[in-house]
């Protein structure tokens, strides 16, 4: 049996409208509205159904890490429901640092307690901070290869078979199990959980480590100081454009948008 564990971050909404949001000067942390809920990471929910169409076809068991300071458990137990076997959440207070040096090596740890892995997926980068980092940051701290931007996986065997996204076309690799595989959007979007899914969701294990667990000295891997986060103003002028008719309107128009180098 094929043991897979799927990296799955909890992210503010990406749909939400940025109207609603507000900046903490302290923190330094965009505040979502109240009213709208986090939600798993969409190109993590793609390194999820890659996962899940592994388990379609050969015997598998799917492990989804989720990390935080404090996750919600309606969002990461859609984890389950959508196919997953187990899930394991690192909440430690510590755990809230958009840090991706510090998230990949406490990510590395756990699967280390795991102990049993032969493929490890990641989204291609997370829906917040957008780095792209922490799946490549896992192989290195695991000491084990890592293929990025993969459109489709198989395995063979004790290999693994990635078709890898290229801006022109796309470039088959094979590579030795265990390896960490980060996935792009052409995997395909994550199914949608049926109401068995639902049921047995709850049945399905979920284990809670926090830093002491796993045995990490918060505060002191890859410190990264964030400087600044605001939110950037728009500042719109509006010209009317007078004229006797509309031909003199547009010559005054074709002006105005020379003189700006807009043409």
């Amino acid at each position: 049996m094929k043991n897979i564990i799927v990296c799955m971050k909890q992210v503010i909404d990406p749909e939400s409208p940025i109207s609603l949001f507000h900046i903490d000067s302290v923190t330094n942390r965009a505040i979502p509205p109240k009213s709208t809920p986090p939600v798993m990471s969409p190109f993590d929910e793609n390194a999820l159904e890659a996962a899940l169409k592994i388990k379609d076809t050969e015997e598998a068991k799917v492990t989804v890490i989720s990390m935080g300071r404090k996750l919600a458990r309606a969002v990461v137990r859609l984890n389950l429901a959508a196919g997953a076997d187990e899930l394991i959440l690192l909440e430690d207070d510590s755990f809230d640092d958009f840090n991706t040096y510090f998230t990949a090596n406490v990510i590395a740890q756990a699967i280390k307690e795991i102990g049993i892995y032969d493929l490890i997926l990641c989204g291609i980068q997370a829906a917040d901070t957008n780095a792209g980092q922490v799946g490549t940051g896992i192989a290195n701290f695991l000491g084990i290869p890592c293929i990025t931007i993969a459109r489709k996986i198989e395995l063979s065997g004790d290999k693994a078979i990635v078709e890898r996204a290229l801006p022109d076309g796309f470039e088959v690799a094979e590579v030795q199990a265990p390896v960490v595989i980060t996935t792009s959007y052409e995997i395909g979007k994550l199914r949608r959980p049926g109401a068995e899914g639902f049921m047995t969701a709850g049945k399905k294990p979920m284990t809670v480590w926090n830093s002491q667990q796993l045995g990490i000295t918060t505060g002191t891997i890859g410190q990264v100081s964030i400087r600044q986060v605001y939110q950037p103003t728009h500042e719109n002028r509006c010209e009317m454009i007078d004229g006797v008719s509309p031909e003199e309107k547009a010559i005054k128009l074709a002006i105005k948008l020379k003189e700006a180098k807009a043409i």
